[in-house]
């Protein structure tokens, strides 16, 4: 980020979003600096001397790119009362990109909240207000995705999901969004978690069917097969000595072991698991993205791929905020 100069010179900016060439200036053998902030969405600007009409050029520049970072496109979160069919137990919703978060009656809004903005960071990881992987959230609307989240478990009892649709649950006790402010320690957020499975499933498992398809001998199951010691349509009886991911719930099918082997890799790598090996080890033993980059280079490397534009960052649970 520059303006510089001596006599006519171009000025570009930068601030979570690319805006070229918004304009010139003149201003003889000055040089100028600027500095914009995007964490808390404030200009601090140093200049020299110059010409009343430059500064006014100028800050009239910053003024346009602070308005564009702040006002954007991007889907504005908001609770909404619902009156979907099929959703008849859930009165309030939350769209996201056109996907829709329901909560059943004790489910405060907070929660409901906190779960929409993990899904728009997974989706929007760098917070531009435009989907990163265009493609996924289209596999995400064609399979009419969903979320509820349910206070008390009897909350699903009557509910049955729209039959061309993929959803998944997620307990408002079990959202946790203080996690994220406590250095990653204590209770964990399990929107972390069950949100993604939502964006996997739905979405890159739909969008990239060879490469992160939940079924035999796509590159994430191949991957999954090298890290349990070999591939076991069923669950073993003990995974070899060599393996990493050892999960051993017997309801959970091969399909169902892909996708919770996504998220390990996947949130490893974006830090999520660093302070619980003492939760996780008896499950996945590379909960630092170090681990996973040295001892699963095949998660590595299809995590890391930038075709598929998969999350960098970790989401917290504060969209555009």
């Amino acid at each position: 980020m520059y303006i510089g100069g001596s006599e006519e010179t171009s000025y570009f900016f930068r601030t979570g979003i690319s805006v070229r060439e918004e304009g010139k200036f003149r201003c003889t053998a000055q040089i100028y600096s600027l500095f914009i902030s995007s964490v808390n969405q404030t200009i601090i600007a140093s200049a020299g001397k110059c010409t009343m009409a430059t500064s006014k050029l100028l800050f009239t520049a910053l003024a346009a790119i602070l308005a564009a970072k702040t006002a954007g496109n991007g889907p504005v979160l908001t609770v909404e009362t619902n009156a979907d069919i099929g959703f008849e137990a859930f009165n309030r919703k939350v769209t996201v990109f056109d996907i829709s978060i329901y909560a059943a009656p004790g489910v405060v809004d907070e929660k409901l909240l906190h779960a929409a903005n993990i899904l728009a960071q997974y989706l929007d990881n760098n917070e531009d207000g435009t989907a990163d992987n265009q493609l996924v959230v289209q596999e995400m609307k064609r399979n009419h995705s969903f979320m509820v989240m349910w206070k008390n478990e009897s909350d699903l009892d009557a509910f049955i999901p729209p039959a061309d649709s993929i959803g998944q649950d997620l307990g408002s006790d079990e959202t946790i969004p203080e996690w994220h402010n406590n250095g990653h320690t204590g209770r964990f957020d399990a929107a972390v978690e069950e949100v993604w499975h939502l964006v996997s499933h739905a979405g890159y498992a739909e969008a990239y069917p060879a490469i992160f398809g939940e079924n035999l001998s796509t590159q994430l199951t191949g991957a999954m097969d090298w890290a349990r010691g070999g591939m076991f349509i069923d669950v073993p009886d003990q995974y070899p000595e060599e393996a990493w991911f050892t999960y051993y719930d017997e309801t959970c099918d091969y399909e169902c072991m892909a996708a919770e082997y996504f998220y390990w890799a996947l949130s490893s790598l974006l830090g999520a698991q660093v302070n619980r090996f003492d939760e996780i080890g008896d499950e996945w033993q590379l909960y630092t993205p170090m681990l996973v980059e040295n001892r699963d280079r095949a998660a590595y490397n299809i995590l890391t791929d930038s075709r598929y534009k998969l999350p960098t960052v970790l989401p917290d649970g504060t969209y555009r905020k």
